[in-house]
């Protein structure tokens, strides 16, 4: 193992760097199927049903082996569990040019689903460890808008790659990059801070025991739940709804779509996360204020969509949308460190993830299916409703979470 820097050292910085690297390469890679849709629909004769069947597949397989991989990240060498995942989902993307009919597809788009699944619970528990709490929410935010940038620049680039070359190409490309990262990693990553003092085994008590008996972070997870649905079921059917609905190309899908959404992201994640920790120091429930107004956001601008017509008007919403959600995003993994101990955050931020993949693939199916009705536009104006929830959900459970958060400071519950 490689000596580790002291805490205080330009290190923890370094690291955000790195893991910003993997953490574009995870979302980029996640992207490129949403924008080759069209082409695969084409190309291997599938309906929009057997596509949302496909997505919906990748979130739940992601979402069991998130949890699984969580908590190995609170038993194993943080830095192995990430270098090995993203040579699995790299090697798989390169892989998916390989499909040759809708089993194929399915099958390695699962593979893809495993080994991006081992990555931000464990990444985002390893951030926290080099991070004090005052400035973690924008360590963690930095962290977070590689998500958006992997995801917009990401389905952009896929989309030019695909247009001028086949919808075999991006995933060629971006399994190039996932390759050259993990070099990077292999020279520089390092594993946990020496100012973490984790428990030995022995007496260690079981994560999932801590998380299970905590209301705060069950919350945190229903409340991801329903967030991650409604955004993942925009996200990826916003490409399809702009080619087909508007007549764009899926260059210029990518652009009214994931870019937009994406650029609205990044500016957020950055906002909420500096915002969360100006918020924290002076009340303990900033973090989760900053959680119920993003999603508040998000609703608001869900709800006018049937009513637009144009590439602009879509891109609009789309972005004011994204805006709040990436409020949510930028501190969503530090409220739950702060009613989390270091020895469960992996594992509370891998089972807060496996429920948000599963709302996420649930969403995913079901819109094609509503939107057979309703159409799309009226489809995404829908999931304005599980941001309500989530938000009416939080300012219910206020006193409960200032509890628990006053009880996680004075080390009575994980202590």
């Amino acid at each position: 193992m490689t000596a580790a820097a002291p805490a205080s050292s330009r290190y923890p910085w370094q690291l955000v760097g790195l893991l910003w690297l993997v953490s574009f390469v995870n979302a980029a890679d996640r992207s490129i199927f949403n924008t080759v849709k069209p082409l695969l629909r084409s190309a291997f004769n599938v309906s929009d049903i057997q596509l949302g069947l496909i997505d919906t597949t990748f979130f739940w397989v992601y979402a069991v082996c998130a949890f699984l991989f969580g908590r190995m990240g609170d038993s194993v060498r943080r830095r192995n569990m990430i270098i090995f995942g993203l040579l699995f989902w790299s090697t798989a993307t390169g892989m998916m040019p390989l499909a040759t009919g809708f089993a194929m597809l399915l099958g390695l788009r699962g593979l893809v689903a495993v080994g991006e699944s081992t990555y931000y619970p464990t990444a985002t528990a390893l951030i926290s460890a080099w991070h004090r709490p005052l400035m973690r929410s924008r360590a963690l935010a930095i962290h977070q808008t590689a998500v958006f940038v992997g995801a917009g620049l990401g389905g952009w680039v896929a989309g030019r790659l695909a247009d001028s070359y086949g919808w075999a190409a991006p995933f060629l490309v971006f399994a190039a990059l996932g390759i050259a990262v993990m070099l990077l990693l292999l020279r520089w990553l390092r594993d946990d801070a020496p100012a973490v003092a984790r428990p030995k085994a022995e007496a260690r008590v079981e994560p999932l025991t801590l998380i299970l008996a905590n209301p705060a972070a069950l919350l945190l997870c229903g409340v991801f739940f329903l967030a991650t649905a409604a955004s993942s079921a925009v996200l990826n059917w916003s490409n399809t709804f702009a080619h087909d609905a508007l007549g764009l190309n899926l260059a210029d899908s990518a652009l009214v779509g994931p870019v937009a959404i994406a650029t609205a992201g990044f500016m957020s994640v950055l906002t909420g996360g500096w915002l969360a920790d100006r918020l924290v120091a002076k009340n303990a429930l900033g973090r989760f204020t900053v959680l119920a107004l993003g999603l508040a956001i998000a609703a608001l601008f869900l709800l006018p969509f049937p009513l637009v017509s144009t590439a602009g008007q879509v891109g609009l919403l789309l972005f004011a949308a994204s805006f709040g959600k990436g409020l949510f995003d930028g501190c969503v993994y530090a409220a739950m460190h702060d009613v989390m101990p270091d020895e469960a955050r992996a594992t509370a931020a891998g089972l807060m993830t496996m429920l948000g993949f599963i709302g996420a693939g649930i969403a995913t199916v079901l819109l094609p299916l509503i939107a057979t009705r309703t159409g799309l536009a009226a489809g995404f104006a829908m999931l304005a409703a599980l941001y309500v929830i989530a938000v009416i959900a939080l300012l219910v459970a206020r006193p409960m979470i200032r509890r628990v958060i006053a009880a996680q400071t004075e080390g009575l519950i994980g202590g």
